[in-house]
């Protein structure tokens, strides 16, 4: 007999895992080339040439016995000490090796952090729309989610819903910049208030609210848009990164956490996610990955590639009729569907082989995501089958 709390994971399992293997099997049926699968965030351009030399490298300089060895729970010494100064070079931040702790991506991170902090009950935040798996990581640890919903108009949060919905059983708040699935930056000004509101229940409270920074693609922003680092607005801000986006290893399993000395009892806290990385069974992040990072830490993934599929789409959508939002980062599309019920919708766009995400998944019914790291062929042909989706909602 499963566990309840499994059963209960089961039963709600990830509607974008479930759309991407409806699509494989579109595709088993009709022919890849005919399926326009927007569903799972895979990265679609390579690991930069540098990456993989560099891992041939280091497997033939270093001793197999050291690099494929145990480490201190928290990482490689001279791989922590290199994201540190990185860290500080880009953002004028002041960490050390100490404060940053190697993770098995960003899941692993967030999953390190939960347990290190949260008790059964407490609460942690989120902005709607959300990255449907952290209600899944919060449950892991017995804590609700609570959402707090978005302006429509802009898709930042409500900050009016947000000072509302802490409370002294909030113990985190976890805001993803750019935001998966909106594409949306939280700008400075944004980050300014809600450090502010969270600053005033602090003290209103007497307890510590963590502010959680879940950055996997801070690297993948366009148009000049910037990424406030979010450890300079609010003294408990913990930091979350993966390197999953910026250098395409989502399967690899590699990011870190940054924690400030400003965090509230710092020291024992990041001796607690240590810990918590052993107890939860990672012990530490792979060795050969974070050895590899560190020597790529000044490279990128291509983001032109991903900027011309946000170009295109989004100028073909609109034209069709469709509302969108126009991404600022990340490679998703976040569009309107136009019917009130979005499963509706995305039942329709596989009539035309289209592959979409309800709104739903992510907390915020009525749209749909579209996640456009696709090959270019894929984004162009697709906009032959929107243009007969769009016609059968009237829309063109």
């Amino acid at each position: 007999m499963l566990s309840k709390k499994i059963q209960a994971a089961m039963a709600g399992s990830s509607a974008i895992r479930a759309m991407f293997v409806e699509g494989q099997e579109m595709a088993a049926k009709v022919g890849k080339e005919n399926v326009y699968d927007f569903s799972l965030g895979n990265p679609a351009t390579p690991a930069p040439v540098t990456f993989n030399e560099t891992v041939k490298e280091i497997l033939d300089q270093t001793d197999p016995l050291v690099i494929h060895g145990y480490m201190n729970n928290s990482g490689y010494e001279d791989v922590r000490s290199i994201i540190a100064e990185n860290l500080n070079a880009r953002f004028g931040t002041d960490f050390e090796s100490k404060n940053i702790v190697m993770t098995v991506g960003a899941a692993g991170g967030l999953n390190v952090i939960f347990k290190t902090i949260l008790d059964p009950e407490d609460e942690v935040v989120v902005f709607a729309p959300y990255f449907g798996e952290y209600k899944s990581y919060a449950a892991n640890f017995d804590a609700p989610i609570v959402e707090v919903k978005p302006d429509y108009d802009t898709f930042l949060p409500d900050l009016d819903d947000f000072a509302a919905k802490l409370t002294a059983k909030t113990r985190a708040v976890i805001i993803n910049n750019p935001n998966n699935p909106t594409g949306v930056v939280y700008d400075e000004n944004t980050i300014k208030a809600l450090a502010a509101i969270l600053e005033k229940k602090q003290q209103e409270f007497g307890t510590d609210i963590y502010l959680i920074s879940d950055e996997p693609y801070r690297e993948l922003v366009y148009d000049g848009a910037e990424v406030p680092f979010l450890t300079k607005y609010y003294h408990n801000t913990l930091v979350g990164y993966s390197f999953s986006k910026s250098l395409s290893l989502p399967g690899e399993r590699i990011g870190y956490l940054a924690v400030p000395d400003t965090v509230s009892d710092s020291a024992e806290l990041l001796e607690g996610l240590g810990v918590a990385t052993r107890t939860l069974g990672f012990v530490n992040a792979p060795s050969l990955m974070q050895k590899a990072v560190a020597r790529c830490i000044d490279e990128c993934t291509n983001i032109s590639f991903y900027d011309k599929n946000r170009r295109d789409l989004y100028e073909g959508l609109t034209k069709l009729g469709f509302t969108c939002i126009r991404p600022q980062g990340a490679f998703y599309l976040w569009m309107k569907s136009p019917v009130a019920d979005e499963t509706e919708f995305v039942q329709a766009g596989k009539n035309y082989h289209i592959i979409m995400v309800k709104g739903s998944a992510f907390g915020c019914g009525g749209y749909v995501r579209l996640a456009y790291c696709v090959s270019h062929d894929t984004v162009v042909r697709s906009l032959d089958a929107f243009a007969r989706l769009a016609e059968e909602y009237g829309l063109s």
